[in-house]
C-alpha cells in the first residue's frame, strides 16, 4: 500500500491539480478536462422599464462554428476565442437575434436583445427543459434555477423535475437512494464531478448523498455512450456535476433547511480572490436526522438516523499561459437504521460509517495565440474507508484510487478538423468482506485515446473516438464510440450515437440493500467484467407557441450486454450472483428506452413540462436451476409520466413550482407464503401497483439577498405499507427488508428553508 500513499502525496504536491474551470459547451458542460483557451466574457440581457434584466439560457456562439455556450443564471457567459472567427451570434427564442463584430476579445461584451414582439412584463427564466444545441451528444442541462425548484439537499434529490433520471430508495433500512437512467441502474452511468470520475467503486451506494445540492452550479445529463476522453465506464450515459469555483463572483452563499421528519441541514459556499491570479474557495456542509420515524408501525425506522460532515477547500491560479486548481475533500458520514431504540440492545440494527479523503488537481498549459491548442493534466487520489453491519453480519470496505488523465488538443489544418488525444491511468485497490464473501482485487489500467471532430459549418458535427486500455486482470479492451449531430433546419436537430462500454462490477457495495435480510449469499461464478453496446437516436424541435419559447424532444436508446452481473432475488431465501454469459450463448440482457418531452410556456413566466418515458428491460434468468427464461428486470417501471409547472412573478420575487409523477407497475419478487422456487419456467410473476407522487414549493426573494422557501414532497401521501417481510422477527430465515421496496416508504413531508446571497 506504500505506493498508493506515495501516489496520493504526489498528486497533492503537483501544483494545480484542479477541479474545473474548463472550456464549456452551450450547456455549460466542460468540453474536456482542461481550460486551454482565451475566453471572451460578457453578459446577455434585455431592458425593461429602464432596467437591465439578464436572459438565462441565451445562446452565444461564433458564426460558422459549433463553439458556443449558454448564459448562466445571471446572464453571464465565457466563450473560447477562435482565431478565424470575429462574428458573434447572440440568440434567444422569442427575441430578435443579434450578430456582433468582436474587434478586441479582451473587452467584455454587453449584448442586449429585444423581444420579437411587445411584452407586458419581464421574465428572468430559462426554458423548463434545456437541450445543448451545440453538443453532438444529447445533453440536458440542469441549472441552478432548475435545482432551486426543490430543496435539492443533495444530488439524489436534484432530479425531481427531470424526466430522464428517476431516483428511489434502494431498500427499507439503509436510506440509500439509487437512480435509473435509460432503464439501468446508476452504476452504468459515469458520474463525474468536474470531469473527475467520482460516484463509482465504494461510493456507488451512498455517493449521491455525498454531493450537497447547494454546491452545484449545473448538472449535464448526457444520454448514451459518452466521450472516450473521460474513460471507458460510461454505458447508458454520463453526468458531469459542476461545483462553485474559487473565482466565482458570488462570494458567499448560505443555506439552511429543516423538514417535518426531523432533518436539519446547513451549507456554506465561500470564494475569495487572494490577488489578481490566485483565489480560494471553501464549500461546507453539515446535516443530521435524529428523530425516529415509523409511519407504518412495523417497529423499524423508516429513515435511518444519520450525521454527515462534508467540506472542500480549493485554490485556483490563473494567468495568460497557465491555469491550475488543487484542493482537498473530506467526508464523514454515520448512519444508524433498523429497529426502533425501544427494542434495546438486542434490536436488529444497520450501522454504516464512511470516512473519505480525496485530493484533486488540474493543470493546463495555455496558448493565447492558438486558443484551439492546449495541454492539460488531471490528477486525483482518494482513500475511502467504510464499516457497516447488517444485524450481526459485519461488512468492511476499503478503496484506494489514483487517477490521471493527460489531454492534448489541436486542429488539423483549420478549426473544422479538431482532435484530442492523450494518456490515462487508473489504479483501484479494493478490499471488501461480507461473510462469507471476500472481494479483494487491484486493478491497474493504463490507456491511450484519441477523438476526432469534424464540423461542417453549423449543419453537421461528427465525432469519432476510440481508446485502448490494458487491464491487468482482464487484458486488452478496445472502446470505439461515435456521435453525429445534424441540423435538419434552424430549429430541428437530429442526433445519433453508438459505442461500447466496459466496467468491473463491485458485487457487494452495488447490492448493499439486499443484505438487509436473512438471505443466503450464493456467488456462482468468477467475477467477470460487464461489457455493453449502446445505440441512440434523438430529434429535438424548437418552436414558438403563442410567441413563447417551446421545444419537443423524442429519443430512443438501446443498451445490449455481452456480459452482465446478474443479481437474482427470485429465490425467497437466497440471493444469487452469476454472469450473463454463464447461461449460454442464447442468454440476453437489454434495455430499450423511449422518451418524449414537451416544454412550453403558455404565458410569460409560466413554464410547463410534460414527459412520457417507456422502458423495456429484459434479462435471461437461470443460474442454479439449469433452465433459463427471459424476464423483465426487477424493480424497473415500464411507464412513467411527469408533469412540471412553474410560475414566477417579475424579477423572481415569488416563484411557484409543482411536479406530479406517475410511476407504473414494476416486477417484484414473488414471495408469497408457502411458495418454493424450483423452476424459472413455471415461476409466477408479481407486479407492484402504480402510484403517483406530488412535489411543490413556493419561494419568496428579497432585495437584500435573502430568499425563503416552503415546500413538500410526496404530497399525495402514498407510501408502501409493508416494505419489510417479517419485521417482527428480523433474525428469522424469512426476514427481508431489501428486495420488496418499489415505492415511497414515508408519506407526505413538509420542509422550510432559506438561501442568502449578498447583493453585488
Amino acid at each position: 500500500m506504500h505506493y498508493l500513499l506515495l501516489g496520493l502525496l504526489l498528486a497533492v504536491s503537483i501544483p494545480g491539480l484542479a477541479q474545473s474551470d474548463t472550456l464549456s459547451t452551450s450547456s455549460g458542460q466542460p468540453a474536456d478536462t482542461l481550460r486551454t483557451v482565451t475566453l471572451l466574457r460578457g453578459t446577455v440581457g434585455e431592458t425593461v422599464s429602464n432596467k437591465r434584466v439578464p436572459l438565462v439560457g441565451a445562446n452565444v456562439y461564433w458564426l460558422g462554428t459549433t463553439i458556443g455556450v449558454s448564459t448562466d443564471s445571471v446572464g453571464r457567459f465565457a466563450l473560447p476565442v477562435v482565431d478565424a472567427a470575429r462574428r458573434l451570434v447572440v440568440s434567444y427564442v422569442g427575441y430578435q437575434s443579434d450578430t456582433l463584430t468582436i474587434a478586441d476579445p479582451a473587452q467584455a461584451v454587453v449584448a442586449t436583445l429585444r423581444a420579437a414582439r411587445t411584452l407586458a412584463a419581464v421574465t428572468v427564466s430559462g426554458s423548463p427543459g434545456q437541450i445543448d444545441r451545440i453538443n453532438p451528444i444529447q445533453t440536458e442541462l440542469i441549472t441552478q434555477r432548475t435545482l432551486a425548484k426543490a430543496a435539492c439537499c443533495n444530488l439524489s434529490e436534484s432530479f425531481e423535475t427531470n424526466a430522464s433520471v428517476s431516483v428511489s430508495f434502494a431498500d427499507a433500512v439503509t436510506g440509500a437512494k439509487q437512480i435509473q437512467f435509460l432503464g439501468l441502474g446508476g452504476q452504468y452511468v459515469q458520474t463525474n464531478v468536474e470531469n473527475i470520475p467520482t460516484i463509482r467503486g465504494l461510493a456507488t451506494t451512498f455517493g449521491l448523498n455525498y454531493i450537497p445540492g447547494t454546491w452545484i452550479t449545473s448538472i449535464d445529463v448526457g444520454k448514451g455512450a459518452g466521450s472516450v476522453v473521460n474513460g471507458y465506464e460510461s454505458m447508458s450515459g454520463q453526468m458531469n456535476i459542476e461545483l462553485q469555483k474559487p473565482d466565482s463572483p458570488d462570494r458567499l452563499f448560505l443555506n439552511g433547511y429543516a423538514n417535518s421528519f426531523g432533518r436539519f441541514e446547513g451549507n456554506v459556499n465561500w470564494s475569495q480572490p487572494i490577488n489578481k491570479k490566485w483565489s480560494v474557495g471553501v464549500l461546507g456542509h453539515a446535516s443530521t436526522q435524529q428523530a425516529e420515524i415509523d409511519q407504518n408501525g412495523d417497529g423499524f425506522r423508516d429513515l435511518p438516523l444519520y450525521t454527515q460532515l462534508n467540506a472542500i477547500n480549493r485554490y485556483k491560479y490563473s494567468s495568460d499561459r497557465f491555469m491550475a486548481q488543487f484542493g482537498v475533500k473530506a467526508l464523514y458520514d454515520n448512519r444508524d437504521g433498523g429497529q426502533l431504540s425501544r427494542f434495546g440492545p438486542t434490536r436488529y440494527d444497520f450501522g454504516n460509517t464512511t470516512k473519505r479523503l480525496e485530493f484533486f488537481s488540474k493543470t493546463a498549459i495555455l496558448f493565447p495565440d492558438k486558443p484551439y491548442k492546449g495541454l492539460g493534466l488531471i490528477l486525483n487520489g482518494l482513500t475511502h474507508d467504510q464499516t457497516a453491519n447488517f444485524g450481526y453480519r459485519p461488512y468492511l470496505g476499503q478503496q484506494r484510487t489514483l487517477y490521471a488523465n493527460l489531454i492534448y488538443q489541436n486542429i488539423i489544418g483549420n478549426t473544422n478538423h479538431t482532435y484530442k488525444a492523450g494518456l490515462s491511468y487508473l489504479l483501484d485497490d479494493y478490499r471488501e468482506s461480507l461473510t462469507p464473501i471476500q472481494q479483494n482485487r487491484t486493478e491497474s489500467v493504463p490507456g491511450v485515446f484519441a477523438e476526432y471532430t469534424y464540423t461542417d459549418s453549423d449543419k453537421l458535427t461528427l465525432v469519432l473516438g476510440g481508446r485502448f486500455d490494458y487491464h491487468n486482470l482482464f487484458g486488452a479492451q478496445w472502446t470505439p464510440r461515435a456521435h453525429l449531430k445534424y441540423n435538419l433546419s434552424n430549429s430541428l436537430t437530429l442526433r445519433a450515437s453508438g459505442g461500447r462500454g466496459f466496467r468491473v462490477p463491485n458485487l457487494l457495495i452495488e447490492n448493499f440493500g439486499y443484505f438487509v435480510s436473512s438471505r443466503a449469499i450464493v456467488n456462482e461464478s468468477t467475477l467477470q467484467p460487464e461489457i455493453s453496446w449502446n445505440y441512440g437516436l434523438s430529434l429535438s424541435q424548437d418552436f414558438q407557441l403563442l410567441g413563447m419559447k417551446s421545444s419537443f424532444v423524442v429519443d430512443y436508446h438501446r443498451t445490449t450486454f455481452q456480459n452482465q452481473l446478474i443479481v437474482d432475488v427470485d429465490h425467497p431465501r437466497e440471493i444469487h450472483f452469476y454472469n450473463l454469459n454463464s447461461q449460454g450463448r442464447s442468454a440476453q440482457s437489454y434495455a430499450n428506452s423511449f422518451q418524449a418531452e414537451l416544454n412550453v410556456q403558455p404565458a410569460r413566466r409560466f413554464d410547463v413540462k410534460v414527459a412520457y418515458r417507456l422502458f423495456d428491460v429484459q434479462q435471461t434468468m437461470g443460474g442454479p436451476f439449469g433452465e433459463s427464461r427471459l424476464l423483465p428486470k426487477m424493480m424497473v417501471a415500464r411507464d412513467r409520466v411527469l408533469l412540471n409547472a412553474g410560475y414566477a412573478l417579475p424579477f423572481d420575487k415569488w416563484k411557484f413550482d409543482a411536479t406530479l409523477q406517475w410511476n407504473g407497475p414494476r416486477r417484484i419478487p414473488y414471495l408469497r407464503e408457502g411458495y418454493v422456487h424450483t423452476s424459472y419456467e413455471n415461476m409466477p410473476i408479481a407486479y407492484s401497483p402504480g402510484f403517483a407522487t406530488l412535489y411543490a414549493q413556493v419561494s419568496r426573494a428579497f432585495r437584500s439577498g435573502w430568499e425563503v422557501y416552503l415546500g413538500g414532497e410526496n404530497l399525495t401521501g402514498f407510501r408502501q405499507t409493508n416494505p419489510i417481510i417479517n419485521p417482527s422477527d428480523p433474525y428469522s430465515a424469512s426476514f427481508d427488508a431489501g428486495s420488496q421496496v418499489w415505492g415511497p416508504i414515508t408519506g407526505a413531508m413538509v420542509y422550510v428553508g432559506f438561501r442568502f446571497k449578498p447583493q453585488r
